[in-house]
């Protein structure tokens, strides 16, 4: 699949301001993660680029398929896109627009991979930890991994705390094989 990433980046802030003016990022995340799977549908990702469709017959058929399903702001967007011939990059766009919500809120979605079930009172006093570290909200994604033997590893964005006895004992290997 092709890194849409820099195509996205207007879009996405757009729409991002967009939201923000409207105080409406729930709505928007919603469409935006409902737009982002119907690009990836096979069927649609056929219709993207087919020559014998044209962009306008395309964003006819698509603003007719989501119209009074989606706000029509999104309708719009859509037709933006496809006039534009960036459809592709709405996963991309959902994507960005995500994060510059979870920015602009404060907040950040963490992963925290156990070597067992943490019991739901450590659980709790570990998102405090967490929260208090990152000096943000934070929604946690809890799950487990044998390989990490003990301990756990947490990633938040580009930051990754490893306090597993795995990850110690690659550390350990590292040094020794030098």
């Amino acid at each position: 699949m092709a890194d849409f990433s820099t195509l996205a980046r207007p879009y996405a802030k757009a729409v991002f301001e967009l939201a923000r003016d409207a105080k409406a990022f729930a709505p928007w995340s919603e469409a935006l993660d409902a737009l982002a799977a119907l690009v990836s549908d096979p069927g649609v990702a056929r219709l993207i680029g087919h020559p014998a469709l044209t962009r306008s017959e395309l964003a006819q058929t698509l603003a007719q398929a989501l119209s009074g399903k989606l706000p029509a702001d999104a309708v719009s967007l859509v037709r933006l896109l496809v006039e534009n011939g960036r459809l592709a990059a709405l996963p991309a766009i959902a994507e960005q627009f995500e994060q510059l919500r979870a920015e602009a809120e404060a907040r950040v979605d963490v992963e925290i991979t156990s070597a067992v079930e943490v019991p739901t009172a450590q659980q709790q006093q570990l998102a405090d930890a967490v929260k208090k570290r990152l000096q943000r909200e934070v929604a946690i994604r809890w799950s487990t991994d044998p390989e990490l033997i003990a301990g756990a590893l947490i990633r938040a964005g580009d930051l990754v705390i490893d306090g597993s006895v795995r990850g110690e004992l690659d550390r350990l290997q590292t040094v020794l094989t030098k």
